[in-house]
């Protein structure tokens, strides 16, 4: 009774319990698995992973969203993402530390949205596709982003400390792109 109170009186009884479950952070969202591509899986995709797992915990969702990281080559299988990504991403208080793996056909088996950074990525990945649910499901990181209109996520492996610092900067706002339209239920 004396919740009842404390909430506006606009409420029906069903869309009390709703709200009480929701600010209670008990209301069931609907779960989903996110994987990030690049390359080698040492760079950009490691990076946006680091991201968005940050973003996801500040929201206190880790419990409905799951991320991961793959490379259209197998070229750095195992390895630790790039020292100067992690470098780079360590002074913007993240954590890039997922070993790298090459993506497979599985992972459309595995996950709900699939981001690729660039498009030769994203043919690669789309020739893996073996129906229309899986194509569905891929998606260009940039078309996520929010400030910055750039048509890939380049790759900084061959650059300099700028080539990091703006992947960074893509990923953040693309990554806050992306947790904006999952919260909507936009995906």
């Amino acid at each position: 009774m004396l919740l009842r109170m404390q909430v506006p009186m606009i409420f029906t009884d069903r869309s009390l319990f709703l709200y009480l479950q929701i600010i209670l952070n008990k209301y069931p969202m609907k779960e989903y698995k996110v994987l990030f591509v690049c390359l080698g899986n040492i760079c950009r995709s490691p990076a946006g992973e680091g991201i968005f797992k940050k973003l996801v915990k500040e929201e206190g969702l880790e419990k409905y969203i799951k991320v991961d990281s793959a490379g259209t080559s197998g070229y750095h299988d195992g390895e630790l993402p790039d020292h100067r990504m992690h470098r780079h991403g360590a002074r913007r208080g993240y954590s890039f530390d997922s070993l790298s793996r090459k993506f497979t056909a599985r992972d459309f088996d595995n996950f709900d949205i699939i981001l690729a950074m660039d498009d030769s990525n994203y043919y690669n990945i789309m020739a893996l596709a073996t129906d229309i649910e899986s194509e569905k499901k891929v998606h260009r990181m940039v078309d996520f982003s929010r400030k910055y209109v750039h048509d890939h996520v380049p790759d900084p492996y061959y650059s300099g400390a700028d080539g990091f610092e703006l992947v960074l900067d893509l990923l953040e706002d693309a990554c806050q792109g992306l947790l904006t339209d999952i919260k909507e239920g936009k995906l």
